[in-house]
């Protein structure tokens, strides 16, 4: 398995990349995670990011033509790189089977990549021991790292617009990826008292902040599926989520929840009623709970096995 980062990073793909390991291997599968193929003997080969990817995915594909090849792609890949670069064009071509992490993700394919597509959900495990929610405060969960793609501040800002008589308090987790960025996160904490940035955090710890959160807030311009949305509802969290096609694809179309991208007061309208309505809170709750078992590990390993013997048999 080809990864963009290793497991050790903390990372999407990493993290991705290390439940599928497991995944495989419960299946019976030996697998290797590396950031590059290096023409080492294998029966087949998976590749997480057809961009970043490309030159492994091409190596694969020239040394052994007729072993299977799976890329799975991100939110960078169909949401921004397919239509702009062959590179992502000449990795879809030359797999056998394409991965999508939610049902919309078909849609930016052309008919005949389609027919290789495989939707598998990202699946969540909740945590066996959760952190007490803290007394005085509404807290709202941001996990992810500060990328301009994820528009990480987008719920520190909403949080401004909030009244004074809102108990409203947003917590961040997520590496700063560029020095302006962890300056800018330290100085919203200096001017917004609604607002703490955490810092980088394990893929345990920021699952445990999640879980002891009233809410989620993912506000990204672009994501493939993202794994959050799958934890938040195995913890029946309820998510406030840009309307994007990569949250809509695993939350649905009627989920009411959801904000126009980059809208700041949209986002203040729906983090003052989550914490002022409780039917309105417990209604997104009631949804991410019905929505949960979608990402058991069952069915993830399940949706695994079928594209596997549907390349190698049994």
């Amino acid at each position: 398995m080809v990864s963009p980062t290793l497991p050790a990073q903390h990372t999407g793909n990493g993290i991705t990349a290390a439940r599928w390991a497991r995944c495989l291997r419960k299946l019976g599968c030996a697998v290797r995670v590396t950031r590059r193929y290096d023409g080492q003997d294998c029966d087949a080969l998976i590749a997480l990011h057809a961009r970043k990817s490309a030159p492994s995915i091409r190596r694969f594909r020239t040394l052994h033509p007729d072993r299977p090849l799976i890329v799975a792609l991100t939110g960078t890949d169909l949401y921004f790189d397919l239509h702009r670069t062959s590179t992502v064009s000449a990795s879809l071509a030359a797999a056998h089977r394409i991965v999508l992490l939610q049902r919309l993700g078909r849609a930016r394919l052309v008919p005949a990549l389609r027919a290789k597509a495989h939707v598998i959900l990202q699946s969540a495990v909740p945590v066996r021991a959760r952190s007490r929610r803290r007394t005085g405060r509404f807290e709202v969960a941001v996990i992810g790292h500060l990328r301009a793609v994820k528009d990480p501040f987008r719920a520190a800002l909403a949080a401004r617009r909030l009244p004074d008589t809102s108990r409203l308090h947003v917590v961040h987790a997520g590496r700063a990826l560029s020095r302006s960025d962890g300056t800018r996160a330290r100085r919203e904490m200096q001017v917004n008292p609604r607002y703490t940035w955490y810092g980088d955090r394990s893929h345990a710890r920021s699952l445990q902040i999640l879980a002891r959160s009233h809410a989620l807030v993912s506000s990204s311009r672009i994501e493939g599926g993202a794994n959050v949305v799958s934890e938040a509802a195995v913890h029946g969290v309820p998510v406030l989520a840009s309307r994007i096609p990569g949250s809509v694809g695993l939350l649905g179309s009627d989920y009411p929840g959801y904000f126009t991208v980059g809208d700041t007061r949209g986002l203040a309208t729906l983090l003052h009623r989550i914490e002022t309505q409780p039917r309105f809170e417990a209604r997104l709750r009631a949804r991410m709970r019905r929505l949960a078992p979608r990402f058991h590990p069952r069915r993830e390993r399940a949706a695994w096995a079928r594209l596997l013997q549907g390349l190698i048999g049994n």
